[in-house]
């Protein structure tokens, strides 16, 4: 474990400043995730007189509006370095941060959630994740691993900061207008300072095995390759799992009589879980490569959701925090190297926005469908028995899918090593 935690030590300082500006981009993605933006709900209900149901449609409406469009402006990293893409990305989430705190109307109010989604959770996401796969290969679990941690770092650090800003001033707009200010005079300058350099190759990186960045497909290549869909099928199952949970907390603690202190006691949990196996998740990777972890991946949020319905007293809700650590720790990790090896390096950023436009469609569909069959008197612990199904059954068309994907990179490098 010393070794382990040494190796990360050494590899962070050889590569401070890119997996710095990977972290300050998911941290800064924070101000366009559902647990940011869900701090001011009460505030948006009441200020707009909405209903509980009415503000998760307009939400789920600006997040798939969202979800539509960042498959074309996330062909924006194929084309330009990405310090020039944080250079509009985050001025746009600065202004949508102030929309939502001066917004007058529920359209300027759908707007205002549109951009924070799309900017924020989409964009901001997208070009972590994009940059890192770019820079690094043999450590590219690894560097992953570490860039992820902003996002935890975000939802551990920002709800406290939010609550503290409401009660000292009393206005719930103030928390929005200070984070714009974060974003435009703290983040963008830093970020942009520190991805401007580009990381190349170096001596001291490990021999990169062949098979572990595949040949660069297009875009209209991977839209009709039928693998892609099969791998959805099972990497979108944490995002609508978890955020249905998640979405749906204070449903399942009136559910089961829990106290509310006793149910957030769990997030720590989550986030330390987290860290700790996407770094494990990080080593995995440069030792074995994504596609040979796929097929385990989902099995650790199968056993939490099978934790949410099957087990009632309050230690079942550590459990199941506990494990949809391990599962988030393992997919963001695993999700964020994968694409690489899947379908190359040239149009990342093009293929990259397809997969983040997918996971921010499942975010949006999953508080909704759970929602709808709640109110159709299925409770959301018999729900989370059929998911821990999906999650059973996806992991073997996973594995179905790694086994054809290898074995089609095998015939392309055959058939270079056989060409005069």
């Amino acid at each position: 474990m010393f070794d382990f935690l040494r190796s990360n030590v050494h590899f962070f300082r050889e590569n401070a400043r890119w997996i710095s500006g990977g972290f300050l981009l998911t941290l800064f993605s924070s101000f366009g995730q559902t647990f940011f933006i869900g701090l001011s709900g009460n505030d948006l209900r009441d200020t707009f007189g909405l209903s509980g149901g009415a503000f998760g449609g307009i939400y789920m409406l600006a997040t798939l509006a969202s979800a539509a469009t960042l498959p074309w402006l996330g062909r924006s990293l194929d084309v330009m370095p990405g310090w020039k893409v944080v250079r509009f990305t985050m001025p746009a989430l600065a202004f949508a941060c102030v929309l939502l705190a001066v917004a007058p109307n529920l359209l300027l109010l759908t707007a205002a959630l549109y951009l924070l989604r799309l900017f924020g959770q989409g964009m901001m996401t997208e070009t972590a994740f994009t940059e890192t796969g770019r820079w690094f290969v043999a450590n590219r679990g690894r560097a992953m691993a570490l860039v992820v941690i902003g996002q935890q770092a975000g939802s551990a650090l920002l709800p406290a900061l939010v609550v503290l800003v409401a009660v000292m001033t009393g206005d719930w707009r103030i928390s929005w207008y200070l984070s714009a200010a974060l974003v435009l005079l703290v983040g963008l300058p830093v970020i942009i300072t520190l991805i401007r350099v580009e990381r190349t190759p170096r001596s001291t990186d490990p021999k990169v095995l062949p098979e572990r960045t595949a040949r660069d497909w297009t875009r209209s290549e991977v839209l009709r390759d039928p693998m892609l869909y099969l791998l959805l099928s099972g990497t979108l199952a944490p995002a609508f799992i978890g955020t249905s949970i998640l979405f749906h907390q204070g449903y399942l603690v009136a559910l089961r009589g829990y106290d509310p202190l006793a149910f957030a006691i769990g997030f720590p949990i989550m986030s330390v879980t987290t860290v700790v196996f996407g770094l494990v998740c990080g080593h995995l990777v440069d030792r074995l490569g994504s596609l040979k972890l796929l097929p385990i991946v989902l099995l650790p949020l199968a056993v939490a959701s099978l934790a949410v319905g099957l087990v009632e007293p309050v230690w079942g809700v550590y459990a199941f925090m506990l494990l949809l650590g391990v599962s988030n720790g393992f997919t963001s990790t695993l999700l964020g190297a994968l694409w690489p090896e899947v379908y190359g390096l040239a149009n990342l950023g093009g293929i990259r926005a397809i997969v983040v436009s997918g996971g921010v469609l499942a975010s949006a569909l999953g508080p909704g469908i759970t929602g709808a069959l709640i109110d159709l008197n299925i409770s959301l612990p018999n729900q989370m028995l059929w998911m821990a199904a999906w999650c059973i059954l996806a992991s073997l068309v996973l594995a179905y899918a790694a086994k054809r994907i290898r074995l089609r990179e095998t015939e392309v490098l055959a058939t270079i090593r056989t060409d005069p």
